[in-house]
Protein backbone atom coordinates (compact mmCIF):
# COMPACT_ATOMS: atom_id res chain seq x y z
CA UNK A 1 0.00 0.00 0.00
CA UNK A 2 0.99 3.95 -0.53
CA UNK A 3 0.35 5.75 2.83
CA UNK A 4 -0.58 9.39 0.50
CA UNK A 5 -0.99 12.54 2.54
CA UNK A 6 -3.50 15.04 0.90
CA UNK A 7 -3.80 18.84 0.53
CA UNK A 8 -5.83 18.80 3.78
CA UNK A 9 -3.29 16.65 5.33
CA UNK A 10 -5.72 13.32 5.52
CA UNK A 11 -3.90 10.08 5.57
CA UNK A 12 -5.36 7.08 2.83
CA UNK A 13 -3.88 3.94 2.02
CA UNK A 14 -3.96 3.66 -2.18
CA UNK A 15 -2.96 0.72 -4.62
CA UNK A 16 0.33 0.66 -6.79
CA UNK A 17 -0.65 0.38 -10.66
CA UNK A 18 2.02 -2.11 -12.44
CA UNK A 19 2.46 -3.52 -15.62
CA UNK A 20 3.38 -7.15 -17.09
CA UNK A 21 3.86 -8.39 -20.76
CA UNK A 22 3.36 -11.97 -21.92
CA UNK A 23 5.84 -11.71 -24.61
CA UNK A 24 5.49 -13.91 -27.68
CA UNK A 25 7.73 -15.55 -30.13
CA UNK A 26 7.48 -18.34 -32.29
CA UNK A 27 4.46 -19.24 -30.07
CA UNK A 28 6.71 -19.47 -26.94
CA UNK A 29 6.65 -17.09 -23.83
CA UNK A 30 9.62 -15.12 -22.54
CA UNK A 31 9.61 -15.61 -18.81
CA UNK A 32 12.62 -14.03 -16.21
CA UNK A 33 13.78 -15.47 -12.84
CA UNK A 34 13.27 -12.48 -10.55
CA UNK A 35 16.51 -11.09 -8.83
CA UNK A 36 17.52 -8.31 -6.76
CA UNK A 37 17.16 -4.16 -7.12
CA UNK A 38 19.96 -2.61 -5.12
CA UNK A 39 21.40 -5.91 -4.40
CA UNK A 40 19.09 -6.81 -2.69
CA UNK A 41 16.23 -9.96 -3.51
CA UNK A 42 13.06 -8.09 -5.31
CA UNK A 43 9.17 -10.03 -4.16
CA UNK A 44 9.39 -13.68 -5.02
CA UNK A 45 13.01 -13.73 -5.93
CA UNK A 46 13.97 -16.87 -7.43
CA UNK A 47 10.74 -17.60 -8.76
CA UNK A 48 9.66 -17.12 -12.86
CA UNK A 49 7.28 -14.47 -13.61
CA UNK A 50 6.17 -11.90 -16.41
CA UNK A 51 8.03 -9.28 -17.32
CA UNK A 52 7.12 -5.76 -16.28
CA UNK A 53 7.18 -3.57 -13.07
CA UNK A 54 6.36 -0.04 -11.82
CA UNK A 55 5.23 3.03 -13.56
CA UNK A 56 7.65 5.58 -13.63
CA UNK A 57 6.65 9.39 -13.26
CA UNK A 58 4.92 10.94 -16.14
CA UNK A 59 4.44 7.29 -18.45
CA UNK A 60 1.56 6.03 -19.62
CA UNK A 61 1.12 2.02 -19.96
CA UNK A 62 2.32 1.68 -23.32
CA UNK A 63 5.76 3.30 -22.28
CA UNK A 64 5.88 1.91 -19.43
CA UNK A 65 5.24 -1.56 -20.35
CA UNK A 66 7.55 -1.20 -23.37
CA UNK A 67 10.94 0.50 -21.03
CA UNK A 68 9.99 -2.83 -18.36
CA UNK A 69 10.46 -5.19 -20.61
CA UNK A 70 13.94 -3.63 -22.21
CA UNK A 71 15.26 -2.77 -19.05
CA UNK A 72 14.66 -6.48 -17.67
CA UNK A 73 14.88 -8.41 -20.85
CA UNK A 74 16.66 -6.34 -23.79
CA UNK A 75 13.99 -7.27 -25.82
CA UNK A 76 12.21 -4.42 -28.06
CA UNK A 77 8.29 -5.21 -28.33
CA UNK A 78 5.43 -4.50 -30.68
CA UNK A 79 1.80 -4.63 -30.99
CA UNK A 80 0.89 -4.54 -27.91
CA UNK A 81 -2.97 -5.28 -26.94
CA UNK A 82 -4.22 -4.94 -23.36
CA UNK A 83 -5.14 -8.38 -22.20
CA UNK A 84 -6.14 -8.12 -18.58
CA UNK A 85 -6.60 -5.71 -15.90
CA UNK A 86 -6.03 -7.82 -12.44
CA UNK A 87 -7.76 -5.38 -9.75
CA UNK A 88 -7.95 -8.70 -7.18
CA UNK A 89 -7.28 -6.93 -3.94
CA UNK A 90 -6.49 -10.30 -2.38
CA UNK A 91 -3.63 -11.18 -5.15
CA UNK A 92 -0.79 -14.19 -3.67
CA UNK A 93 1.78 -13.08 -2.32
CA UNK A 94 1.31 -9.14 -2.61
CA UNK A 95 1.64 -6.85 -0.09
CA UNK A 96 0.58 -3.64 -2.04
CA UNK A 97 -2.30 -5.03 -3.32
CA UNK A 98 -1.12 -4.22 -7.19
CA UNK A 99 -3.72 -3.20 -9.95
CA UNK A 100 -1.72 -4.68 -12.71
CA UNK A 101 -2.57 -4.10 -16.48
CA UNK A 102 -1.40 -6.93 -18.53
CA UNK A 103 -0.18 -7.02 -22.18
CA UNK A 104 0.38 -9.12 -24.90
CA UNK A 105 2.98 -8.71 -26.99
CA UNK A 106 5.36 -9.31 -30.24
CA UNK A 107 8.92 -9.65 -29.25
CA UNK A 108 10.71 -8.16 -32.03
CA UNK A 109 14.39 -8.07 -31.53
CA UNK A 110 17.26 -8.10 -28.67
CA UNK A 111 18.92 -4.96 -28.73
CA UNK A 112 20.15 -4.86 -24.65
CA UNK A 113 20.51 -7.21 -21.71
CA UNK A 114 18.57 -7.82 -18.67
CA UNK A 115 19.12 -5.56 -15.44
CA UNK A 116 19.66 -7.29 -12.12
CA UNK A 117 15.88 -7.44 -11.16
CA UNK A 118 15.81 -10.90 -13.88
CA UNK A 119 19.28 -13.28 -13.24
CA UNK A 120 18.08 -15.39 -16.04
CA UNK A 121 15.47 -14.77 -18.90
CA UNK A 122 14.21 -18.35 -21.03
CA UNK A 123 11.36 -18.90 -23.70
CA UNK A 124 8.79 -21.41 -22.76
CA UNK A 125 6.80 -23.76 -24.77
CA UNK A 126 3.28 -22.89 -23.75
CA UNK A 127 2.76 -26.89 -22.94
CA UNK A 128 6.17 -26.73 -21.27
CA UNK A 129 6.11 -24.01 -18.57
CA UNK A 130 7.51 -24.17 -15.24
CA UNK A 131 5.17 -25.81 -12.35
CA UNK A 132 3.03 -23.00 -10.83
CA UNK A 133 5.09 -23.21 -7.22
CA UNK A 134 8.10 -21.78 -9.33
CA UNK A 135 6.15 -19.06 -10.62
CA UNK A 136 5.93 -15.52 -8.83
CA UNK A 137 2.62 -14.03 -7.93
CA UNK A 138 -0.35 -15.09 -9.76
CA UNK A 139 1.65 -14.89 -13.22
CA UNK A 140 1.21 -18.31 -13.81
CA UNK A 141 -2.75 -17.35 -13.62
CA UNK A 142 -2.38 -14.94 -16.36
CA UNK A 143 -0.38 -17.30 -18.39
CA UNK A 144 -3.26 -20.20 -18.44
CA UNK A 145 -5.79 -17.47 -19.11
CA UNK A 146 -3.70 -16.34 -22.43
CA UNK A 147 -3.50 -20.14 -23.59
CA UNK A 148 -7.39 -20.51 -22.73
CA UNK A 149 -8.07 -17.48 -24.71
CA UNK A 150 -5.70 -18.93 -27.92
CA UNK A 151 -8.01 -21.44 -28.13
CA UNK A 152 -11.65 -19.63 -27.09
CA UNK A 153 -10.70 -15.94 -28.38
CA UNK A 154 -12.99 -14.65 -25.86
CA UNK A 155 -13.12 -10.50 -25.78
CA UNK A 156 -10.14 -8.26 -24.08
CA UNK A 157 -9.51 -7.09 -22.23
CA UNK A 158 -10.50 -9.74 -19.32
CA UNK A 159 -11.71 -7.45 -15.88
CA UNK A 160 -10.80 -9.03 -12.83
Amino acid sequence: MITCYFENNNKAFLRHVTVNAIVIKNDQILLGKRGTLNGKPISESGKWGLLGGFFNHKENLVQAVTREVMEESGWEIENLQLFRINDNPNRPHEDRQNVDFIFIANAVKRTGKSDEEVTKLQWFDLDKLPAKEVIAFDHGEAVELYKKYLKEKFPLPVLG
